[in-house]
């Protein structure tokens, strides 16, 4: 099973190892490409944004298939 929490807080810490933990490949390269490149272009502030997403959607799919 996986642990709602445990994708959020890798989410945070990595933007998009939640969504590989999660067993979505494609959707944790997305998160592993995009927050970098917005993180230095915006000077940041897209890059907390991007963050915070990541954690969101990592949580709510594990929260949703906890067995997938």
């Amino acid at each position: 099973m996986r642990n709602p929490g445990t994708a959020a807080v890798l989410s945070v810490l990595v933007p998009g190892v939640g969504q590989l933990y999660n067993g979505k490949i494609w959707r944790g390269v997305f998160w592993l490409i995009i927050t970098p490149g917005l993180w230095i272009g915006s000077g940041g502030l897209l890059g907390w944004i991007c963050h915070v997403i990541s954690a969101i959607t990592a949580y709510n799919f594990a929260r949703e298939n906890p067995h997938r």
